[in-house]
Parts: structure tokens; C-alpha cells; sequence
């Protein structure tokens, strides 16, 4: 959640700067720096769910019987938080790209879709 946070607020401050420094030209450009910092970001992300996942699932088992049910609910949402997460951004840039009639690939360096 607080990865979250750090992440609107950053989507905010750059958008909010590109507005007074240069005005709409420079949206794009905020828009594309944040989406290159969340696919640089993205793949900590999920090694951190999966590996958080398993130490919350083997420290549950330590424990009694209720806290090991809580703790395997609480690993297999963070599992299935890290595989929904992969599918978003795996998925995303080819629906995008079909919606927009861009069909060709995502370049996730630059943020932009190429032929």
C-alpha cells in the first residue's frame, strides 16, 4: 500500500511540474517517465510479493491452527496479487495497441508503441 502511495505521489509531482514548466508537451513526457519507473519497478515488485509470500506462509506454519489458515489466506492473495499483476502488465501494451490500431510491439524502454 505504501509502495502505492509512493507511486501516485510521483505520478502527481511529475505531472504537476510538467503542467508549469512547459505546459501540455511536457505531459507526455511526465507520463512517459512514470510509465518507464513502473516497468523498471514492476518486476522488484513481484520477486518482493513472492518471496514475502513465503516467508508468511512457513512462519504460519510455525503457529497455532487459526493464525496457519490466516497465514495461508494472506500467502495465496499476495501469490495471486504478483500473477494478476503479471498478466496486467504483460497484457496491457497488446490490448492498448489493438485498441489504438497501433498493431505492432511495446517498446517498455521508451514507453511507446513501434511497428
Amino acid at each position: 500500500m505504501l509502495a502505492l502511495k509512493f507511486i501516485l505521489l510521483m505520478a502527481v509531482c511529475g505531472i504537476s511540474s510538467a503542467v508549469q514548466g512547459g505546459g501540455m508537451s511536457n505531459i507526455g513526457l511526465a507520463l512517459s517517465s512514470m510509465c518507464v519507473f513502473v516497468y523498471s519497478l514492476f518486476p522488484m515488485v513481484v520477486l518482493l510479493m513472492l518471496v514475502c509470500a513465503g516467508l508468511v506462509y512457513a512462519g504460519g506454519q510455525i503457529l497455532g491452527a487459526e493464525t496457519r489458515s490466516r497465514a495461508n489466506v494472506w500467502a495465496t492473495a499476495m501469490l495471486t496479487g504478483a500473477l494478476i499483476g503479471v498478466l496486467i502488465i504483460s497484457l496491457a501494451p497488446t490490448v492498448l495497441s489493438y485498441m489504438y490500431g497501433t498493431e505492432g510491439y511495446f517498446d517498455w524502454q521508451n514507453c511507446n508503441f513501434g511497428e
